[in-house]
């Protein structure tokens, strides 16, 4: 109880405290001011793109690992966690290495008009990036309990296997991939790390909010950083409650 008092409430508590400090008429003028609100809306939009991308490559590769066996399986099933692994600035730089002006893609990008580092198609391939494993692990215990039977029964009864795909298989698939894309979201909300090194600084286009609260920490303004923080962690805290109520009635049934 502890750790847990000093490392977790009092941060959180205290990030409150600070959105605070000078009053809810502040508290308020920091959350609608435009900047603040742009930035946090388009984090928001790109956090959603970057969770449905999460939501069908974790389907697919959960389902391929569990699935099938290949030479290499064990080693790819263990990169998977490679993203909780990497320092997240090291990731950012990845990507900045892999698709800036100067690498192949994204000289192939631009020169066919797309620009993606310092643009909204970096900041999402880097929010894809740090929360890539949340969906595949969520997804892989309910695959290796699904019961192969329901499946052979299916299939007796004339069921195609995208049928069965759809009406056996998904529906069991289907709270992990909800609490997996949740997760995934909330931590997209936050990324700082690998998002800073390939976003730009643009309102409405390129600031997220996790740059902007940096801004605001570096321009001496705390509880106006403090205001935004609290924003993205009540929005985190209402998708963890989602997320432990579909957990807690799977564990119901």
């Amino acid at each position: 109880m502890l750790y847990f008092v000093c490392l977790i409430v009092l941060p959180i508590c205290g990030i409150y405290v600070q959105s605070l400090s000078e009053g809810w008429s502040a508290f308020w003028e920091s959350i609608a001011e435009p900047l603040a609100w742009k930035a946090v809306m388009l984090t928001i939009k790109l956090a959603v793109i970057a969770t449905l991308i999460n939501m069908a490559l974790g389907t697919m590769i959960g389902w391929v690992l569990i699935r099938y066996r290949f030479p290499g399986r064990t080693i790819l099933n263990s990169l998977v966690d490679l993203p909780f692994a990497l320092p997240t600035a090291v990731g950012g730089l990845l990507i900045l290495l892999l698709l800036g002006p100067g690498s192949l893609v994204g000289g192939l990008a631009q020169a066919i008009g797309i620009q993606i580092v310092f643009h909204e198609p970096a900041i999402v391939v880097a929010m894809v990036f740090v929360t890539f494993p949340f969906v595949i692990r969520a997804i892989q215990p309910l695959l290796e309990e699904l019961d192969k039977s329901e499946e052979e029964a299916a299939y007796t009864l004339g069921a195609s296997k995208a049928k069965t795909f759809f009406q056996v298989i998904l529906p069991t698939m289907a709270p992990g991939i909800a609490s997996g894309a949740m997760l995934a979201f909330s931590r997209g909300l936050a990324e700082f790390g690998a998002v800073v090194l390939v976003a730009g600084n643009i309102p409405g286009k390129t600031l997220v909010a996790s740059v902007f609260i940096f801004g605001e920490i570096e321009s001496n303004n705390p509880q106006g950083a403090a205001a935004v923080s609290v924003l993205l962690l009540t929005l985190s805290f209402l998708i963890l409650w989602i997320v432990s109520m579909i957990q807690s009635r799977r564990s119901g049934q």
